[in-house]
């Protein structure tokens, strides 16, 4: 079977699926830190957190657009261990960022 033949049968839309849902729960974490921006009273550090929440958070859409846009291909090439290691690193900024948002 070739290349060309290849099924990639469901893998590349649960893959697509799985950074959807990343992306969605990304945009949560991020509205949510907005929120507690606002509801708490605009301190210099929350605006300063809320501003890197906010940059991660881009960060994080660019790399899952760029993923899901890939995935279209009859065979997906992998992910780079660069964009993986930009993904992990927004998630977790976006964490930390969000939790310095309620003090």
């Amino acid at each position: 079977m070739s290349a060309a033949e290849r099924d990639p049968g469901l893998q590349p839309e649960r893959t697509r699926l799985a950074w959807r849902r990343t992306t969605l729960a990304c945009t949560v974490v991020a509205l949510l830190a907005v929120r507690q921006a606002l509801h708490g009273g605009a301190t210099s550090a929350g605006v300063l957190a809320l501003a890197l929440s906010l940059l991660a958070w881009l960060g994080f859409l660019v790399v899952a657009h760029r993923r899901v846009s890939g995935m279209g291909t009859a065979e997906p090439a992998p992910l780079s261990s660069r964009r993986a290691l930009t993904a992990a690193g927004c998630t977790v900024a976006l964490a930390v960022f969000a939790v310095a948002t309620l003090f």
